[in-house]
C-alpha cells in the first residue's frame, strides 16, 4: 500500500511545502502507532511507502508550524485525517487545501 498527499495553500495559492506530515496505524488494541514521518516538498507533495493490512490510518498535518513559518495566525494547529484502507495493495492519496482558517480534504487519485 502506498499513501500520498499534496496540500495546497488556498490562501497562497500554491503548493505548500515544508508542512510536517506523518502516518498513522490504529494497532490491534485501540492506540495510534507512527508508520512513518516527513516534510512536504516544493511541490506540496510527500509519499509514504507503507506496506500494511487493511484498516484505519491517520494523517497528521503540523499546520500550525507551516503558517507560522509564514508569520500567518490560524485556528488549527494541526490537521488530522482519518481514513479507512479497504484494499491493501492500492494507492490512497489524500490531498489537502489549506487555509489558516480551514481546511478541504478528499480521496483524490
Amino acid at each position: 500500500m502506498t499513501v500520498s498527499t499534496h496540500v495546497l495553500d488556498a490562501t497562497a495559492g500554491r503548493p505548500a511545502a515544508g508542512v510536517a506530515v506523518s502516518l498513522w496505524c490504529l494497532d490491534r488494541a485501540g492506540g495510534w502507532t507512527l508508520v512513518a514521518s516527513g516534510e512536504t516538498g516544493t511541490d506540496g507533495r510527500h509519499r509514504f511507502e507503507a506496506p500494511t493490512a487493511r484498516g484505519e490510518r491517520r494523517l497528521t498535518f503540523g499546520t500550525g508550524v507551516y503558517f507560522a513559518g509564514l508569520g500567518v495566525e490560524t485556528f488549527y494547529p494541526e490537521v488530522t485525517i482519518t481514513f479507512s484502507v479497504a484494499d491493501s495493495a492500492a494507492h490512497y492519496h489524500v490531498p489537502l487545501l489549506l487555509s489558516p482558517f480551514g481546511y478541504t480534504t478528499y480521496r483524490g487519485s
